[in-house]
């Protein structure tokens, strides 16, 4: 039986244990950007790591299996789909809580330049951070009501209301729900960005979008180039919102309709680039889990994505998610880079989408 998630997903988080505190995963092309993988995803197969090793290494550390609280990761360089080495250095081992420092590492890129060097493999770290963890027993105390809300607030309370069938997402013929979102995605540069591919996302329609914000519903539909039968309609789950906090196709198709245009090339559509010209890597990725979801899933989550400022290539970006309650499931904060797009695809060769 697959996971709430997918088995795509799923296959695509696999972490495997080679030693106590070594570990291996696949990252997988389907949740690339370009050349690089989705920074949300790779911080997913991080999540995995931690709960994996308490799981492997101090199965009797907590009451029960622990989870993420707090994540803090940073992205040294850019990571590669293929294998990937996970190590975790125990900081601190609580009653409450406990922080590991986990390390992504891959091959170099040039060290598939030639056979010489690929008997030689050198190992670079990619991605480094912190890991907080609390099991669900432990994780108890007070607490209290608070008289934050969304300012502005959400165009709807709810998510909007759509069918799914195998081969189409629309609207329903709710012409309340038809007025006020539109469906994000697959970009004009989806071939580029395979992983706009693995989400469902709706956005407010002009009359209700507001400047500088973001509004979305998604849902997470993932696909294969490979198995298709592995694919499909599937649920968030813990494991899924490190991916969701790094997911705003809206933000990006606004971005880069702005740099088309900065740069003179808004055209037709048939002479739109093929690849954008911009790349927005993840320097840094701070995410504040506030709510479990269900063992069964979720089948949408609303996210509220805030840019402050764009300003000599760097951008932030701050993400509220929540689920169809209204509760705040997951904080998030990003640093990252505005940069040609060569800087994503320099010294590679990657396959291009074929969905």
């Amino acid at each position: 039986m697959s996971p709430p998630h997918t088995q795509v997903f799923e296959d695509g988080i696999t972490v495997t244990p080679i030693s106590s505190h070594t570990y291996t995963a696949n990252v997988q092309p389907d949740w690339s950007i370009g050349a690089v993988p989705h920074g949300g995803y790779t911080m997913s197969i991080l999540y995995r790591l931690a709960t994996t090793h308490f799981k492997h290494t101090h199965p009797t550390r907590h009451n029960c299996q622990p989870l993420p609280i707090s994540m803090q990761m940073t992205f040294l360089r850019r990571t590669a789909a293929g294998p990937a080495t996970l190590t975790v250095e125990d900081f601190k081992l609580g009653l409450r809580t406990s922080t590991i420092h986990v390390t992504l590492s891959q091959e170099d890129d040039s060290s598939s330049s030639s056979s010489a060097k690929k008997q030689n493999k050198k190992l670079t770290a990619k991605v480094v951070g912190y890991i907080t963890v609390s099991d669900p027993i432990s994780d108890v105390g007070h607490s209290f009501p608070s008289a934050w809300e969304l300012n502005p607030p959400a165009p709807s309370r709810g998510p909007p209301s759509v069918v799914i069938t195998p081969d189409n997402v629309s609207l329903s013929p709710d012409s309340t729900t038809q007025s006020k979102w539109r469906q994000t995605g697959p970009g004009p540069w989806a071939k580029f960005r395979r992983v706009e591919h693995q989400c469902i996302t709706f956005s407010p329609t002009s009359e209700f979008k507001k400047p500088g914000v973001i509004d979305q519903w998604a849902r997470l539909r993932t696909v294969t180039s490979g198995d298709s039968s592995a694919a499909g309609n599937g649920k968030w789950t813990n494991e899924t919102l490190p991916f969701l906090s790094d997911w705003f196709p809206a933000a990006l198709e606004e971005l880069g309709t702005q740099a088309v245009s900065s740069l003179s090339l808004s055209s037709p559509p048939s002479k739109t680039p093929k690849i954008p010209p911009f790349w927005y890597p993840t320097v840094t990725l701070n995410i504040d889990f506030k709510k479990s979801l269900p063992a069964q899933g979720s089948d949408w989550l609303y996210s509220r994505v805030v840019m402050k400022s764009v300003r000599n290539g760097r951008i932030d970006i701050e993400v509220i998610i929540m689920d169809e309650q209204g509760d705040i499931v997951a904080l998030c904060s990003h640093v990252g880079l505005v940069v040609p797009v060569e800087r994503n695809t320099s010294g590679r060769k990657y396959e291009k989408s074929k969905m």
